[in-house]
């Protein structure tokens, strides 16, 4: 069952990959066409820059109510506890601990990544 179970995982990300670097061989006509567009009709950077925002604001935000809702469910559980599973308690706090600063970090990061990139490619040009 197991090997069958990667098998088909397998399948699955190399039908991704393919689908990914397929070519689209598509013809727009029309008020669209690209003979009628015009530079309002096109999306600028400044949409996927809003739509990148808006995704990392959503994943930070439910990574802050998962890493809270685990930081409750451990307190409780090491309040309760007895010894020993306080100690194997206190053995996984410190990857939780890296990963919650991470998740809490990571729209700084990513902000901080984003103007370095930018300035670079202002710099460049």
């Amino acid at each position: 069952m197991k090997k069958l179970t990667k098998m088909i995982s397998i399948l699955m990300i190399i039908m991704i990959l393919i689908s990914v670097g397929t070519t689209v061989f598509a013809t727009v006509t029309g008020v669209n066409s690209p003979s009628t567009m015009t530079g309002a009709d096109v999306g600028g950077t400044d949409t996927i820059e809003k739509m990148g925002n808006q995704i990392i604001t959503i994943l930070t935000i439910i990574g802050v109510i998962a890493s809270v809702i685990v930081l409750i469910v451990l307190g409780i559980k090491y309040m309760m506890g007895s010894a020993e599973e306080k100690a194997e308690y206190k053995k996984t706090m410190m990857p939780y601990i890296i990963g919650a600063g991470l998740v809490f970090a990571a729209s700084s990061i990513a902000g901080m990544l984003y103007s370095f990139l930018t300035n670079i490619g202002t710099t460049a040009g």
